[in-house]
């Protein structure tokens, strides 16, 4: 089992995780003017890279989202930074 860091509660199971996006993928807007095309890409076409990446997850059990960096060939976790703009 690996263990993901939650910035509120410490180490802790990655079950107790969920994956909630890509880091900075930006929602299109004005959501009125926006072709179902481009809406379809915003929701399934992801990067996907090899390597380092910046993810949103979710930590379940406290409900707090963060801010993970991961390497996803060695699953090494860089670094969990809370997202309230605040010291957590």
């Amino acid at each position: 089992m690996q263990l993901f860091t939650c910035p509120f509660c410490g180490p802790r199971a990655e079950t107790e995780f969920f994956y909630g996006a890509e880091a900075g993928k930006t929602r299109p807007e004005p959501a009125s003017d926006v072709k179902a095309e481009a809406w379809a890409a915003y929701l399934h076409t992801n990067a996907n890279p090899k390597g380092a990446t910046r993810e949103i997850w979710l930590h379940q059990t406290c409900g707090e989202f963060f801010l993970m960096e991961r390497d996803t060939v060695t699953h090494d976790v860089v670094q969990s930074v809370s997202l309230r703009g605040d010291a957590a």
